[in-house]
């Protein structure tokens, strides 16, 4: 099957319900999207708003409050909403990757093994029925013989540490308490919690709700946008191998090796190339379903100015697919800035985004659209949401 890169992006922003929006829930688009992105709360609201036709006040809050979504460290070790129905599965191939054993995980964190095993039994018997806030917690297990030099680890915003805990299914977050966060148990939290699922099994869940919103794509893209590459490759080759004819090989612009779901093979070579103009949130799953390194969405000179210092995930401008420029609100207007070797953006288009982020945020501001040569001055910093961003409110 052959298929232009101007039609796969058609197709997701079809598929993630940006080109038309959608009426659908929060929980809906949360798992629609394989996750959303939520180390900044704001963000994730924005994300599901911008996709719906009427979006409501704090609708991803009242999704968290109904545990319908959980909040925990997800994909490359970023906090996530996960929809609570399949959350385990994404938890189950994170943890596959057993990166907390590799001695470099260990060299650099200051904790082992047994010492993150004697952690996760503690946090197990802590937890259970109890939501705790961080300082709670952390006193509950220095408390514990064997862990009273944790201190440092369970106490940084990085939170590093309690991260295996996560992808282990021993610990997700729960209400805020102000602006703490706090931390509970999967087992006394998540309706119907069965705990992990074999990662084979979950592979056959994530795959194709990763494909679903972000295909066509290879196998290492995948395992980019889950871990960062730490998937073994032979394991990788075997998730992808094991869903069989539910996977069609695509060829896009002449470059093999992606896939896409067999059942969504038709709509996606019947796609036609988008003019739609969009501004999504900062850390928006568009952009960090295939990676800011894909040039063909991001063009290579402009990844600066999206992917940004201490990975901050700039807001985009999006016209047919790609990344036309970023914007921001100001305190009083919203102010785009336009990749200049993109083209002309329509204006009627950036208005009609302007009066749509009106209606997300309650924040009506005037338009302001510049230009940004290609020399610079859109943005300063690099590195990648990925590894930068540290946890908020924590």
């Amino acid at each position: 099957m052959k298929v232009t890169h101007d039609q796969v992006l058609a197709w997701r922003l079809r598929q993630q319900s940006l080109a038309p929006r959608t009426t659908a829930s929060p929980t809906e688009l949360v798992e629609r999207l394989a996750g959303v992105q939520a180390q900044m709360a704001s963000a994730a609201e924005l994300a599901v708003a911008t996709r719906q036709r009427a979006p409501a006040p704090d609708a991803v809050r009242s999704a968290l409050e109904a545990r319908s979504v959980v909040r925990t460290w997800a994909m490359r070790g970023t906090l996530h909403l996960l929809p609570a129905e399949r959350m385990a599965s994404y938890l189950a191939l994170l943890g596959a990757a057993r990166t907390w054993e590799k001695p470099s995980w260990q060299r650099a964190f200051g904790v082992s093994p047994g010492q993150l095993e004697t952690l996760g039994e503690a946090v197990d018997d802590i937890l259970e029925g109890q939501v705790l806030t961080r300082q709670e917690l952390t006193k509950a297990v220095l408390a514990r013989r064997g862990l009273e030099e944790l201190g440092e680890q369970l106490s940084s915003g990085w939170s590093t540490v309690l991260k295996p805990l996560s992808w282990t299914g021993r610990l997700c977050q729960g209400p805020p308490q102000g602006q703490k966060v706090t931390f509970t148990s999967p087992r006394s939290w998540v309706p119907g919690w069965r705990g992990l699922p074999d990662p084979e099994e979950a592979a056959a869940t994530v795959i194709p709700a990763y494909l679903r919103a972000h295909g066509p794509a290879t196998p290492a893209a995948f395992d980019a946008w889950l871990l960062r590459g730490a998937t073994r490759k032979a394991v990788l080759r075997g998730w992808f191998a094991s869903l069989g004819d539910r996977l069609t090989e695509v060829e896009v612009d002449g470059e093999g090796g992606a896939f896409v779901l067999s059942e969504d093979a038709e709509a996606l070579a019947r796609a036609k190339p988008s003019r739609e103009v969009r501004l999504l949130a900062g850390f928006d799953q568009y952009v960090l379903g295939p990676g800011t390194g894909d040039t063909r969405l991001i063009a290579a000179g402009r990844r600066k100015a999206v992917s940004r210092t201490a990975g901050w995930i700039s807001p985009v401008v999006v016209h047919g697919g790609r990344v036309a420029g970023v914007w921001e609100f100001t305190e009083r207007t919203v102010e785009v800035t336009l990749f200049e070797e993109h083209g002309a953006v329509p204006r009627a288009g950036l208005e009609a985004e302007a009066a749509h982020l009106a209606r997300c945020t309650g924040r009506e501001r005037p338009l302001v659209v510049r230009t940004g040569s290609s020399q610079g001055g859109v943005g300063a910093g690099q590195g990648d949401c990925q590894t930068q961003v540290q946890d908020s409110g924590s």
